[in-house]
């Protein structure tokens, strides 16, 4: 089973995080933040896999320190779950549309970070600064080892913007960790 459970205190928040890689869609999100818990929701379930996350934060000062550290350990469980990274597809993009809006996500699983957003992902869908959706995927990629790439291809609705992405990211993420051979995909013989 590619699972993992993870926690994380600081003194700005307190995280416990559980994934099964090969699980159902099913999600418990408690992240303290409405917005977030939905997106995390919709990532869990376009995924496939199985997302339990309670996180205690200081969003009475905003909520920056959740959203980014709940993607330190997201990245850190993926990290942990996929181990070498044996037979994983590794690569996968997905183009996404929400009513008005279009994402496009690509990704390498390759173990090396790197985040790019092109897209003005600026504004807010109700109390939730969409800026730190950013933040998200950058904690994600450095502690998940991946390389993403965000486009919105075509804005509107804040709030579908958003969904566009996290659906998008979801069926990357789903094809990218399918197994589909029995050795490390990668001419070095390893993921780094």
């Amino acid at each position: 089973m590619r699972t993992a459970q993870l926690e994380r205190k600081t003194k700005e928040t307190e995280i416990a995080l559980s994934l099964n890689i090969d699980g159902a869609g099913k999600a418990e999100i408690d992240s303290g933040v409405g917005f977030f818990d939905h997106m995390l929701e919709l990532f869990a379930v376009h995924a496939g896999m199985d997302l339990s996350v309670s996180c205690k934060g200081d969003t009475q000062v905003d909520f920056h320190h959740s959203v980014e550290d709940i993607g330190i350990v997201l990245g850190e469980a993926f990290r942990s779950a996929l181990g070498d990274r044996k037979g994983i597809a590794r690569f996968a993009d997905r183009l996404i549309p929400m009513d008005e809006c279009a994402a496009q996500v690509a990704i390498d699983l390759g173990g090396r970070a790197y985040l790019s957003v092109d897209g003005d992902l600026s504004g807010s869908a109700g109390a939730f600064d969409l800026e730190l959706i950013e933040e998200f995927f950058r904690a994600f990629c450095y502690h998940a080892g991946a390389n993403v790439y965000i486009r919105l291809l075509r804005g509107g609705n804040k709030h579908h913007e958003a969904e566009a992405v996290f659906k998008a990211f979801a069926k990357c993420m789903q094809d990218g960790v399918k197994i589909v051979s029995d050795r490390i995909p990668s001419s070095k013989g390893v993921i780094v």
